[in-house]
């Protein structure tokens, strides 16, 4: 959902630097990070300022606002050109989760929750997959009307994609079977106002959406296995690492993003 860049990323153990590219390419947001496992990604071309921290340096990526005027920019663009928009990470990052949904021979009737749909183009390839239970859901107004147009557009009605902030869900949205995010909790990572309360209410969140027992696949490109696993305990356990693009920076060698598999355990 979140930015739209082809991501250049690797976990090493060293001060590194990544940066965030918005939708529009000329836009982007840079954040300095040391730890013991850091995280670098960027974008080819982008114009890199960084600040030192100990954090993720808050941005206007992880506010509402940011993403209305966003899609609002995505949906005109639709309208006059047809124009779909990006699908962050590339289209292996949903390759990727779509295959090893298929693998675990996931029923076509499950209940699917697309967190942070955008433009919808996950949905739209798993409905090309087979899957007919399929729910997406966005803040952003524009975003699930630019989603809906898209959806329609390919024939496929019976999505259903609805406004919903997940950090304060309605009471109708639960009994999932399949929960994906691919890059919606990045975004909550940038949120400028009480980053660790918003993480820990999506936590929560999806653990009220979701049946026991059930998965919870997670794209990031600002977060390392070790770290995710500590956010999502208790409640998730690791599944599976999803394989994901290499790169080699120094002599050391790191995922370009990383990609879980989690059981709701609860």
């Amino acid at each position: 959902k979140l930015l739209n860049f082809q991501p250049l990323f690797c976990n090493v153990t060293l001060i590194v630097t990544f940066c965030i590219t918005s939708p529009d390419a000329a836009e982007t947001r840079d954040v300095m990070m040391e730890s013991s496992v850091s995280s670098t990604h960027g974008a080819e071309d982008s114009l890199v300022q960084c600040t030192e921290s100990e954090d993720f340096a808050p941005s206007k990526l992880g506010t509402k606002e940011y993403w209305d005027e966003a899609y609002k920019r995505e949906l005109q663009t639709y309208k006059d050109i047809g124009d779909v928009g990006e699908i962050w990470f590339g289209e292996e990052s949903v390759d990727r989760v779509i295959r090893w949904i298929e693998a675990q021979h996931v029923s076509e009737n499950a209940a699917i929750l697309d967190i942070g749909t955008g433009n919808g183009m996950f949905l739209l390839e798993l409905a090309n997959h087979g899957f007919s239970n399929l729910t997406g859901i966005d803040y952003s107004k524009a975003a699930v009307e630019l989603a809906i147009n898209i959806l329609e557009e390919e024939g496929f009605r019976n999505v259903k994609i609805q406004v919903e902030d997940f950090l304060n869900p309605s009471t109708e949205l639960k009994g999932f079977d399949v929960c994906i995010d691919k890059g919606t909790f990045d975004a909550i990572s940038l949120s400028p106002e009480d980053r660790e309360e918003a993480k820990k209410h999506y936590v929560t969140s999806l653990r009220t959406v979701m049946q026991p027992g059930g998965f919870f696949i997670i794209t990031s490109c600002n977060w390392t296995k070790e770290q995710l696993l500590q956010i999502f305990n208790p409640g998730f356990e690791l599944v599976r690492e999803l394989p994901t693009p290499r790169f080699q920076f120094g002599g050391v060698t790191g995922n370009t993003v990383t990609a879980l598999v989690f059981k709701h355990t609860d």
